[in-house]
């Protein structure tokens, strides 16, 4: 049988929904452009992507639901159903997935008594694998409401979802400070993040993903010969290295017998 039509939003969401889609739109030529960050807006509502909020995005745009409907179901940081306050997700694409994800993913699967996209109980945290991250050299990487947590090892994902679920403060390795799935909608809707030093906390890229921009600035750098795992020449110390891919750090049973040590600058 058909749907129902979608109830619409209280009298005064709608209204201050309204306000903040006229503030997007406005950024905009064409109002069609404005669907990806008003699909954004109507997640912080709800936490979600509703009936109620793909039928408010056709309203205030002109367009159909069914349009509306075809780019939230294609791209996968809209949630089709509740969600946690917080998104894990771990990365198990294959440089992640080898140096430990896999390993972690599971882990927090038995851990958290959660599938993947699954909430816990107490509606804290949604468990879920994600393809690359843009940080395969901080491999195995974490992410929570898409804030890095790098270098990762199952005990250390596991402190982290414990920490979440207790309420206590958690750090990204880099980036702005943890806030709720909802939070982080609006400000991917376009809007500014309020919270004092959020925005100067917000870093980019840290040191082992700059290197290739430091190289085409015509920056010179030592340099080095890089032996096999384990093996130095008589008289050197192994090589110390910036990122994973050179030497991965020990976040699972995949490479026992090859633990890294720490990582350094290049040229340290």
């Amino acid at each position: 049988m058909p749907q129902l039509p979608a109830p619409d939003y209280p009298a005064d969401v709608r209204a201050r929904l309204e306000a903040d889609a006229r503030e997007v739109i406005a950024r905009y030529p064409d109002s069609r452009s404005a669907l990806l960050p008003l699909l954004h807006l109507v997640q912080s509502e709800e936490g979600h992507v509703t009936r109620t909020g793909m039928q408010f995005c056709a309203d205030v745009l002109g367009l159909t639901t069914a349009e509306v409907t075809a780019v939230a179901t294609f791209y996968t940081m809209y949630r089709r159903k509740p969600s946690g306050d917080y998104q894990v997700g771990v990365c198990t694409n294959t440089l992640c997935a080898v140096m430990g994800g896999d390993a972690i993913f599971e882990e927090l699967k038995q851990h958290l008594g959660v599938g993947n996209e699954e909430t816990t109980e107490d509606g804290k945290v949604t468990l879920e694998h994600i393809e690359c991250n843009a940080a395969c050299d901080y491999a195995p990487v974490v992410m929570v409401n898409w804030e890095f947590f790098d270098n990762q090892t199952p005990e250390s994902a596991k402190k982290l979802v414990d920490d979440l679920r207790s309420g206590r403060t958690v750090e990204p390795t880099r980036g702005a400070p943890i806030c709720t799935f909802k939070e982080t909608a609006r400000i991917l809707a376009g809007f500014p993040d309020e919270r004092e030093g959020a925005v100067e906390a917000g870093g980019a890229a840290g040191p082992a993903s700059l290197i290739g921009l430091r190289l085409a600035k015509g920056e010179v750098h030592p340099a080095r010969v890089v032996h096999p795992r384990g093996e130095a020449p008589q008289g050197e110390s192994p090589a110390e290295h910036l990122s994973s891919h050179d030497a991965p750090q020990q976040t699972s049973a995949s490479d026992p017998d090859h633990p890294a040590g720490p990582t350094a600058e290049e040229g340290e």
